[in-house]
């Protein structure tokens, strides 16, 4: 479901928020100019210009890339944040983490490599060879 805070009739699409709600499991790549919470499950990669959110509650197995993301629930795979991955209190994240800044709350837990500095511009996902 996306909600639009602007009229779109033309205007800039990374006005959007698309929100995967709870109790909803979506398999599928999903590519987004504007913002994206995720408060259900996906099996599948994600890639948005915009702001990621994880709800508590939220759920995702693929690699995730976006420009800021702010995890409450549990990521499993690759988390490319341009910009800022904040992780609260309540995250879980198994994987290899690639973030311009990293701010994690006590009480959040990761297992993998993390990377910081300057990470490339979030782009579609990468075809596999």
């Amino acid at each position: 479901m996306a909600k639009q805070t602007t009229r779109f009739n033309g205007e800039d699409s990374s006005q959007l928020i698309n929100i995967l709600s709870d109790g909803t499991k979506v398999k599928g790549d999903i590519i987004s100019n504007g913002d994206i919470r995720i408060d259900g499950e996906m099996v599948g990669n994600l890639s948005t210009k915009g702001k990621l959110v994880v709800g508590n509650n939220g759920k995702i197995h693929g690699e995730v890339q976006a420009s800021n993301i702010e995890v409450s629930g549990f990521i499993k795979g690759k988390v490319t944040a341009n910009e800022l991955l904040n992780m609260k209190s309540s995250a879980r994240i198994e994987g290899d983490i690639i973030a311009g800044k990293l701010a994690v709350e006590p009480g959040a837990v990761f297992t993998g490599t993390c990377s910081m500095g300057a990470s490339k511009p979030v782009n579609e996902p990468e075809a596999k060879k």
